[in-house]
């Protein structure tokens, strides 16, 4: 694997506005660091850079990445370096399989329970996502897209739903970033969350999870692909990197 250099400390999330401990903050602004790819697949991480930017003592960025890794968020490797953790097919096949079942029973049970008041949050999300296409805006595309799966996930009235679903689906999550600038790819996704968004309006719970099955189909063979043109950023093994190459 190439050498990637270390992170940019000034890109972590400022911590002032978060909520819970200190190291509870600094923890979800690493985190979204990493799932946003600002620190991509391999940077080192300096606990002091993390330290300076955040203006914090050692304590919490040291239980903040202890909680990484135990996401397989990072690697820390004893008297050596932590790495940010590269892409593991494993994990994304295993996270898409258990994020797959988790979608398709959400989607049955909101078409089946829907109210107006969420008819109508879904619509607005609908609408705030055609916009930000038309505005050509990627990351904003990309939390709208977030907010649209995290919607349908509270309309079932389990609480911890939504929570369970982005932790089974960590290593997803990252890969997803790479695969939306893809040219078409925003409007692909757009037109698919239409027809799962009609099905649901309908109260068609086959239907949509039918349409739900397609949407989530398209994402392991993008992966896939991202696999073989960008190997680097993968945790292969030397044999398989030399073919990709």
């Amino acid at each position: 694997m190439s050498q990637t250099p270390d992170i940019n400390a000034a890109l972590l999330p400022d911590i002032s506005s978060l909520d819970g401990t200190l190291a509870q903050r600094v923890h979800q602004s690493v985190k979204q660091a990493i799932l946003s790819l600002d620190f991509p697949p391999g940077a080192v991480l300096r606990k002091a850079a993390i330290c300076e930017q955040l203006g914090v003592s050692r304590a919490p960025v040291a239980e903040a990445i202890s909680k990484l890794a135990a996401e397989n968020l990072v690697d820390v490797v004893p008297q050596s370096a932590t790495r940010v953790s590269y892409f593991s097919m494993d994990e994304i096949r295993e996270g898409t399989f258990l994020r797959g079942a988790l979608e398709l029973a959400t989607v049955a049970k909101v078409a089946r329970d829907l109210t107006e008041d969420q008819r109508k949050k879904l619509s607005r999300n609908m609408r705030m996502q055609e916009l930000l296409i038309e505005d050509d805006d990627i990351t904003g595309f990309y939390q709208s897209d977030e907010e649209f799966h995290h919607l349908l996930m509270e309309f079932t009235g389990f609480p911890r739903l939504p929570d369970i679903a982005q932790t089974v689906s960590l290593q997803v999550t990252r890969a997803r970033i790479l695969l939306l600038p893809a040219p078409g790819r925003t409007a692909e996704t757009l037109a698919e969350h239409r027809t799962v968004y009609d099905a649901i309006v309908n109260r068609d719970p086959d239907t949509a999870q039918a349409a739900m099955h397609r949407h989530l189909g398209q994402l392991m063979p993008r992966i896939e692909e991202l696999m073989h043109k960008r190997p680097h950023l993968f945790n292969l093994p030397s044999a398989e990197t030399k073919e990709q190459g």
